[in-house]
């Protein structure tokens, strides 16, 4: 099973993008990326943002692996965001299926509130 850090990096290697190049475009240190590609450190939803464009991939292959899923931004930038990843805190680092999981329960309770 592919980590978030391994597919940051095999994208970048398949588009023929060194390290130092890929940091720059997205306003970042080279130390700061290598943290990300190693699964040291996880990006903030700007970034992941900024990732997923540059490679033309949505956040959820980014962060599940999984091509097939494509949620919403906002669904993305909430779950990420400082004040509420206390709940999500254990996220990045769970199961592909589980992280698939909670995405649906997130977009029923997200649904449910719009109505």
């Amino acid at each position: 099973m592919s980590s978030f850090g391994n597919r940051i990096r095999k994208l970048r290697e398949k588009s023929g993008i060194n390290q130092k190049d890929m940091a720059k475009k997205l306003e970042l240190s080279n130390v700061q990326l290598s943290r990300y590609e190693s699964d040291e450190r996880r990006p903030d939803f700007e970034t992941l943002k900024k990732i997923s464009e540059i490679f033309d991939v949505s956040i959820d292959y980014l962060i599940t692996g999984n091509e097939k899923n494509s949620s919403s931004d906002e669904m993305w930038r909430e779950i990420l965001n400082p004040k509420t990843q206390i709940f999500f805190k254990d996220l990045m680092d769970a199961p592909e299926d589980k992280i698939e999981e909670l995405i649906k329960f997130w977009e029923i309770i997200r649904d449910r509130d719009k109505k």
